[in-house]
C-alpha cells in the first residue's frame, strides 16, 4: 500500500459548487490533519475574530470575490464555518505568537525546491518542483482537475481545506505555476497569498500572471514559478508584500524558499537552514552537471537533503509530493511522484486552448 495516496478530484460548476466538492473530499483531512495542530491552534486563539482577519477577508472579497466564493464553497464542504476556513487559507498572511514551539515555527518557515530549465531546440521547457509540508499532510492531499463555469479549466494539487494554487498546478491556457514559501517580515492588510496563487489559475498568459503579482495590495508574499507552454517562457518571481522582481529564465537555475534577489537585500527575512543547504546543494548539482540525469537526480538528493524525510532526526517537514511539468507549445505534459520510491503516481497532459 501506497505510503503517500494521492486521490484525483473532479469539480466543476460555479464557484461555490467548486468549493463544495473540494471541501467535502478533504473534510477528514482538514478535521484530523489540521484543527488538532499546534499551528492552527495558535493561530485560531490570536487571530479569530479580530480586526486584521477582517481587513484581509474585505481586501480579498473587493478583488477576487469568486475565489472567496469558493472558500465559501470549501467551508460547507468541510461542515466548518467560514471563518475557520479562511483564518486557514491566511495562516502566511498571519504572524504566529512568539510562544509557539520550534518545530511548529520550523513547519510555518518550510517551503519547497524548485527547477526553472529553459528550452533548447525541439525540446520543451520544464518545470520541477519538490512540495514541502507538515509530515502531516502526508497522505491527506489531492490532486484536483476543475471545470469552472468562467475562465480556463485548470489542475492543481491541493492541501486539506486550503484554496489550490499554492502548490503547483496549470489551466489550459498553458499556464504552469510552482510555488516556495518565503518568510518575508514585511506583512500588511491586504489580499492573502492564497488567493493570489489562486487567481493565477485563471492567467491567460505569463504576462497576465506577473501583473497579478505586482498588485500592491498583497497581504504577504511568494516566489513564484511561472511558465507559458505556447512560448516556452519561464520566470522566477519574487514577490514578497512589498514588490515583486521577475527574472526570465535563461539557464537552468533553481530556487528554494528564501529571497535570493539584490532588489529584497535590506528586506527582513528568516532563513533556515534546510532552505540555505537546499539551494546550494540543487545550485552545486546543476553546475556539476547533475540534470543530465533528470530533474529527480536533482530533487529526490538525500544527502543535504534537498528531498526532505521526516524519518531524519533533523527534519522537520516531508516532501509531500514531485511534481515535473513539460511545456510545449501545444500542451503541458506533467506527472507527480509520491516519492522516490513511488514514480508517476499521477501524470496527464493538458492540450493548451
Amino acid at each position: 500500500m501506497s505510503r503517500n495516496p494521492i486521490s484525483r478530484v473532479r469539480a466543476k460548476g460555479d464557484a461555490f459548487s467548486i468549493g463544495f466538492t473540494l471541501g467535502r473530499a478533504t473534510a477528514s483531512g482538514f478535521r484530523q490533519r489540521v484543527l488538532g495542530t499546534e499551528e492552527f491552534k495558535a493561530l485560531y486563539a490570536r487571530w479569530r475574530g479580530s480586526e486584521y482577519l477582517r481587513a484581509l477577508e474585505s481586501a480579498a472579497r473587493a478583488a477576487y470575490p469568486g475565489f472567496v466564493r469558493e472558500i465559501e464553497g470549501i467551508a460547507e464542504g468541510a461542515g466548518q464555518d467560514f471563518e475557520t476556513v479562511f483564518l486557514w487559507n491566511c495562516r502566511g498572511d498571519l504572524r504566529l505568537p512568539k510562544h509557539v514551539s520550534p518545530a511548529t515555527k520550523a513547519i510555518a518557515a518550510a517551503g519547497c525546491t524548485t527547477l526553472l530549465i529553459p528550452a533548447e531546440g525541439d525540446a520543451p521547457a520544464i518545470i520541477a518542483h519538490n512540495e514541502d509540508g507538515a509530515a502531516e499532510f502526508l497522505g491527506a492531499c489531492i490532486w484536483v482537475d476543475v471545470e469552472p463555469e468562467r475562465g480556463p479549466a485548470w489542475s492543481s494539487f491541493m492541501y486539506p481545506g486550503m484554496l489550490p494554487g499554492h502548490t503547483f498546478g496549470l489551466n489550459e491556457a498553458g499556464v504552469v505555476q510552482t510555488v516556495n514559501h518565503i518568510s518575508a517580515q514585511d506583512f500588511q492588510p491586504g489580499v492573502p497569498r492564497q488567493v493570489i496563487c489562486r487567481a493565477i489559475l485563471d492567467a491567460g498568459s505569463l504576462d497576465e500572471a506577473v501583473d497579478i503579482l505586482k498588485r500592491k495590495d498583497r497581504a504577504s508574499g511568494f516566489h513564484h514559478n511561472l511558465g507559458q507552454a505556447k512560448t516556452r517562457r519561464l520566470a522566477s518571481v519574487e514577490a514578497p508584500a512589498s514588490g515583486c522582481a521577475v527574472r526570465e529564465v535563461a539557464s537552468p537555475r533553481a530556487h528554494a524558499n528564501h529571497l535570493l534577489l539584490e532588489e529584497f537585500d535590506g528586506l527582513e527575512q528568516t532563513i533556515t537552514l534546510s532552505s540555505r543547504n537546499r539551494q546550494d546543494a540543487a545550485d552545486r548539482m546543476i553546475a556539476e552537471g547533475a540534470l543530465a540525469r533528470g530533474v529527480e537526480a536533482v530533487l529526490f538528493d538525500k544527502t543535504t537533503p534537498i528531498f526532505c524525510d521526516n524519518n531524519r532526526r533533523e527534519d522537520c517537514v516531508q516532501t509531500l509530493a514531485t511534481s515535473v511539468f513539460a511545456l510545449f507549445p501545444d500542451r503541458v505534459e506533467w506527472r507527480v511522484h509520491a516519492a522516490p520510491a513511488e514514480l508517476d503516481a499521477l501524470s496527464g497532459a493538458m492540450l493548451v486552448v
